[in-house]
C-alpha cells in the first residue's frame, strides 16, 4: 500500500525524533534513575510467543534496563500468553515463553501481572494458580492491589483490574465469550471504587489490559472511558499502565496519565488522537522511576534506544 505524502511526513518524523531520543544514553539515565533512590520497576505487554526474535530482543533489553535501574518488579499487563493463553498451570509455555526468555538476573523480580483477552482462551485461572508454584509471577486473583514502599515516607498504591469482562469483544474472539465473568463487573467496580476511596497513598496507579484512550489498532473502551475513568479522576489517580495495542503511547485525560506498554512482541502501527502525547508502533517496554514528588518514564524500543522520556509530577 503507498503512503500518502501526510503519511511520509509522520513516519519520517516519528523515526526522527526516535534516533534523536536514542541517543540520550538510556543506561545512563536509568542508572541515575537508581542513584535518585525511589521505586524503580519495568512495565510490558502482550509478550508471551515462545521466545520469538521480537520477544527475545525485547527480554534481553529490559534486563539490561532492570538492572541498570534496580528494577523492584515487573509489571505484566496481559495477553501473557498467545495466541490461546494456558491450558493449566503445567502448560508447556510457562516454560517457552516465561521462564526462558526473562533469564536475565535482574528480571528475578516479581512480577505482578494481570489477565488479557488472549489469556481468557484457555484457562484463565491457570494464571492465578501458577502463583503458588512460581518465586516470581503473582497473580492472587482477577483483580487486586500492592502497595510498594517510594521511601521512608511515601507509598504508592497499585490497583490491577481486569478489564475483560468490561471490555467489548472483537469478531474474531467471539468464541471465548462465554468464558469472561461479566456477571462480575458491578462487584469489580465497587471494589475498585472502595480501594481507591480508602487508599491514602500520595501515589495511584491502575494497571489493566485495556486502553481508556487509543491510537492504537484496537481504538477506545468505551466502558473503561464512561466509568473506570471517572473513578480516576475523582480519586486523583496519576496514571493508568495497559497493553492490548501493540505499541508504545503515552496519552492523558486531564491530570489521568494514559501509558501503553504493549510491545513485548509483534508491534503494530498506532496513530495520534486529540489525548495522544507520544505514539510509536514498536517492540519495546517501559521503564519507571518512581520518587516521592515525580514519575519518571522512559519507552525503550527491542533495540535499547531510549525513544520517548517524560517526568510527571506528583500533584500536577
Amino acid at each position: 500500500m503507498r503512503q500518502t505524502r501526510r503519511e511520509f511526513v509522520r513516519t519520517l518524523f516519528v523515526a526522527t525524533q526516535a534516533t534523536v531520543i536514542g541517543s540520550l544514553l538510556p543506561r545512563t539515565l536509568l542508572a541515575e534513575d537508581a542513584r535518585n533512590g525511589g521505586l524503580n520497576f519495568v512495565a510490558i505487554g502482550d509478550w508471551g510467543r515462545e521466545g520469538e526474535k521480537d520477544q527475545q530482543d525485547v527480554a534481553t533489553q529490559m534486563g539490561i534496563a532492570a538492572a541498570s535501574a534496580g528494577a523492584k518488579f515487573v509489571l505484566a499487563v496481559g495477553d501473557n500468553f498467545y495466541e490461546h493463553g494456558v491450558s493449566s498451570a503445567d502448560d508447556l509455555q510457562w516454560e517457552t515463553s516465561f521462564e526462558t526468555v526473562y533469564t536475565a538476573p535482574s528480571l528475578q523480580v516479581p512480577w505482578y501481572a494481570i489477565l488479557g483477552n488472549h489469556d481468557y482462551h484457555l484457562n484463565a485461572e491457570a494464571q492465578i494458580e501458577y502463583t503458588k508454584k512460581s518465586k516470581r509471577w503473582y497473580m492472587p486473583s482477577r483483580y487486586y492491589t500492592r502497595t510498594e514502599r517510594i521511601d521512608g515516607a511515601t507509598n504508592a498504591d497499585f490497583f490491577f483490574i481486569d478489564t475483560m469482562p468490561m471490555a467489548a469483544f472483537d469478531e474474531g474472539e467471539k468464541f471465548f465469550e462465554k468464558k469472561v465473568p461479566r456477571h462480575d463487573v458491578p462487584n469489580q467496580m465497587a471494589w475498585l471504587e472502595k480501594s481507591l476511596a480508602a487508599s491514602t497513598a500520595p501515589w495511584k496507579i491502575v494497571v489493566g489490559h485495556h486502553p481508556i484512550y487509543t491510537g492504537g489498532q484496537h481504538g477506545d473502551t468505551p466502558f473503561l472511558v464512561q466509568h473506570v475513568l471517572p473513578l480516576l479522576q475523582k480519586h486523583k489517580v496519576q496514571a493508568y499502565i495497559n497493553g492490548h495495542d501493540h505499541d508504545l503511547q503515552h496519552l492523558q485525560a486531564g491530570d489521568v496519565n494514559l501509558f501503553c506498554s504493549g510491545g513485548g512482541s509483534k508491534p503494530r502501527t498506532t496513530s495520534k488522537t486529540p489525548h495522544t502525547k507520544f505514539a510509536l508502533g514498536c517492540s519495546g517496554f517501559m521503564a519507571v522511576a518512581l520518587q516521592a514528588d515525580k514519575m519518571n518514564v522512559r519507552m525503550i524500543n527491542d533495540r535499547g534506544q531510549l525513544i520517548y522520556a517524560t517526568s510527571i509530577a506528583r500533584d500536577a
